[in-house]
C-alpha cells in the first residue's frame, strides 16, 4: 500500500452537535426484534397458515448501551446471529428499531435526515454497492453527483484513496472482472469518496486472503490515523482486531457482554498462560508432566497451560529439574479466549426469542 497524506476537506453545514459535552455515537436501551413466520409441514398446515399464523419473535439487540468518543475506532466482536450487523443498520438508519434511542452526530439515523447521509458511510463485506458490469470508474462518478461532490474535491479524493490502495490501473475494468481483494478496495473507495466522518464496517475483509486482508488492514489504519474518523467494525478475523482497534465491544444474544480494551478482555476472561520451554540437547523429559498439565511436547520443547497464579512455581520446578534454553509466557490466543466468552453468554442466556400465541403477530 502506497502512503500520502490525505487532505481533509470541509464539509459546509458540519457539524451539528457539540463535541466537547456528547459522544458522537450515543445509544440507550436501544431493541431490535423480528417477528418471523413459523410455518409447519404439510399441506393442511399451508392452508391453515393463510388464515391463522403462529410468529416467533427473534431478539437481534436487546438494552443496548454504547458511546462512543469522535476518533476512536472500535471493535464489534459476536457470534453469528449475535446482532452486531442489526446494530450498524440500526445506526445507518437501514432498519427501524423496536424500542430504544440512538443519535449518530445529533441525528437520528431512522430519520434518515440527507443531511446525516453526507455524513457515514456503511461498507458490508457481503454486499456490493458497485454496479457488477460497469467499471468503477462509473459508480465513483454516480456517487459524486448522488452525494454533490464538487468536481475538484471528487478528483482529489479519488486520486489519493487510488494510489493508498494501489488499484488507479483497475478503475476503467468491469467490477466483475475483479478478484475480490480488488473489489472490497473499490467500495472502500466508494464508501469513502464523500469523506465521511463515520465508516462503519460490516466484515470487510471477509473471504479475502492473508495478504489482501494485510493490505485492507493498512489501509484502514493509516486512514482512521490520518482522518481522525470514527470507526465501528465487526470482524470474525481476530488479526483486524489486534491489528486496527484499542477497544472492544463483545455482543453476544443481542446484549453488550463487554466493553473496554482489547488489552483489558484477557485480564478479564483469562485465566491462564501458555509457558513454553526450549530444553537443552540430552535432557529427559520423563516427568514433567506431573508438574503442570502439558499443552504440547514436541522434544526439545514443552508448553504448559497454567493458572496465572501458578507460573511462578511452575517455572522454578522445571529449572531446578532441567536445563532450559528459552523460556516464553504468554496468553492463550485472542480467538481462544473470545471463543470461550461466546459459549459463556450462550450459556447464560440459551434461547433468543420466544413463541407468540397463534394468530398473533
Amino acid at each position: 500500500m502506497k502512503r500520502r497524506a490525505l487532505a481533509c476537506p470541509v464539509r459546509a453545514g458540519e457539524p451539528t452537535y457539540n463535541r466537547a459535552i456528547m459522544p458522537i455515537i450515543e445509544i440507550r436501551d436501544l431493541c431490535k426484534t423480528y417477528q418471523v413466520y413459523q410455518k409447519k409441514e404439510g399441506l393442511w398446515q399451508s392452508v391453515r397458515g393463510l388464515f391463522q399464523r403462529e410468529y416467533r419473535d427473534i431478539v437481534a439487540v436487546k438494552d443496548v448501551d454504547l458511546e462512543v468518543d469522535e476518533g476512536e475506532f472500535v471493535a464489534f466482536l459476536g457470534p453469528n446471529g449475535a446482532g452486531k450487523t442489526t446494530t450498524l443498520k440500526l445506526l445507518s438508519g437501514v432498519i427501524n428499531p423496536t424500542s430504544g434511542s440512538a443519535t449518530v452526530m445529533g441525528f437520528v439515523p431512522w430519520k434518515r435526515e440527507n443531511e446525516y447521509r453526507r455524513q457515514f458511510a456503511l461498507v458490508m463485506g457481503q454486499k456490493n454497492q458497485l454496479w457488477w458490469d460497469l467499471p468503477a470508474q462509473e459508480s465513483f462518478r454516480l456517487h459524486q453527483h448522488i452525494y454533490g461532490i464538487p468536481a475538484d474535491q471528487f478528483q482529489a479524493t479519488q486520486d489519493e484513496l487510488t494510489e493508498l490502495l494501489d488499484v488507479r490501473r483497475l478503475l476503467n475494468q468491469p467490477v466483475r472482472e475483479l478478484s475480490l481483494g480488488e473489489r472490497m478496495k473499490m467500495e472502500l473507495i466508494a464508501a469513502l469518496l464523500h469523506s465521511p466522518r463515520v465508516l462503519f464496517l460490516d466484515e470487510p475483509t471477509i473471504g479475502l486472503d492473508v495478504v489482501a486482508q494485510h493490505n485492507i488492514q493498512q489501509f484502514l489504519k493509516h486512514y482512521q490515523q490520518e482522518r481522525k474518523i470514527t470507526i465501528l467494525l465487526t470482524s470474525h478475523y481476530m488479526q483486524d482486531i489486534e491489528a486496527l482497534c484499542e477497544r472492544v465491544v463483545i455482543i453476544a444474544n443481542g446484549t453488550i457482554h463487554y466493553n473496554g480494551s482489547l488489552s483489558g478482555i484477557l485480564d478479564r476472561f483469562s485465566t491462564h498462560k501458555l509457558v513454553r520451554l526450549h530444553l537443552a540437547e540430552g535432557q529427559s523429559f520423563d516427568g514433567l508432566d506431573r508438574i503442570a498439565p502439558v499443552e504440547k511436547l514436541q522434544e526439545p520443547n514443552i508448553s504448559y497451560r497454567v493458572e496465572r497464579g501458578e507460573v511462578p512455581s511452575v517455572l522454578s520446578r522445571v529449572l531446578a529439574e532441567r536445563q532450559v534454553i528459552d523460556v516464553v509466557v504468554e496468553d492463550p490466543p485472542l480467538e481462544e479466549i473470545i471463543a470461550e466468552v461466546f459459549a459463556q453468554a450462550a450459556q447464560d442466556n440459551p434461547a433468543n426469542g420466544s413463541e407468540r400465541p397463534a394468530g398473533v403477530k
